[in-house]
């Protein structure tokens, strides 16, 4: 794990009252599902040392879109909730960030290319984990302790958990499309309108953690949405120059 990374998951469980025996119970439950995984070794060589984009589910994402198109060599980590929007536009995502939220249908169509899963397992999450079935390469990953097949790589939302990801096997650059934080629900998102205060909160603390990382990580980091600490913030016009 990420020096430090326990003392945020305590804090995560006391301000969103989670519960660490349900992560845990989860996490268990995914590494019983996962028989066989993908090895770290595969996930390790489509990172590191390269420029990769993070693509989130933000209101910036529509925007994005055609300019992903034109990166189509550049590995793209993608949250969950983006998938859709993506693969709806012919852009496959190399690495699926996902606790499973996303939208069911686009998930198992993707799950049979040859995209790499990193699945989460989390309290609220127990009754989807059998999805995994449907994926052709898949990995677990917990915020507890990790243990045989379940690997903690840090993070806590689809979208920051992408971003740690990517700084854990060492990218050499890290570029965030789609990542807003800007107290505004994408409308690829998932998220019902009961959940709405919830979510936001969620994404205040997604934020914090990413600031936190980039005290920590050697990967360059930008974002070509809303500004972020630690990020430097870049235009879709300078894109040809920070990938070269």
């Amino acid at each position: 794990m990420i020096l430090g990374w326990n003392k945020r998951y305590l804090e995560i469980l006391r301000e969103f009252k989670f519960s660490k025996k349900q992560d845990m119970e989860s996490a268990i439950i995914l590494d019983s599902i996962l028989r066989k995984t993908v090895s770290i070794n595969k996930i390790n060589k489509q990172i590191k040392g390269k420029t990769v984009f993070v693509i989130g589910a933000g209101t910036s994402l529509s925007l994005a879109i055609p300019v992903l198109k034109n990166f189509s060599k550049v590995v793209k980590i993608v949250a969950d909730s983006a998938v859709k929007s993506l693969i709806e536009n012919g852009i496959n995502p190399d690495i699926v960030v996902t606790d499973l939220d996303g939208d069911k249908d686009s998930l198992i169509k993707v799950g049979k290319t040859d995209s790499i899963f990193v699945v989460h397992a989390h309290g609220d999450n127990i009754v989807k984990l059998f999805l995994v079935k449907y994926f052709k390469n898949c990995i677990g990953s917990t915020q507890t302790k990790p243990f045989r097949n379940m690997q903690n790589f840090g993070g806590f939302t689809d979208g920051d958990r992408a971003v740690f990801l990517a700084s854990y096997f060492d990218a050499k650059k890290i570029i965030l499309f789609g990542m807003d934080f800007n107290g505004k629900i994408g409308k690829y998102s998932q998220t019902k309108v009961v959940d709405r205060k919830i979510k936001l909160k969620k994404l205040r603390k997604a934020k914090s953690l990413l600031e936190w990382l980039s005290k920590k990580t050697s990967s360059e980091l930008f974002t070509t949405s809303n500004s972020i600490r630690g990020f430097q913030k870049i235009s879709f016009r300078e894109l040809d120059i920070i990938i070269t």
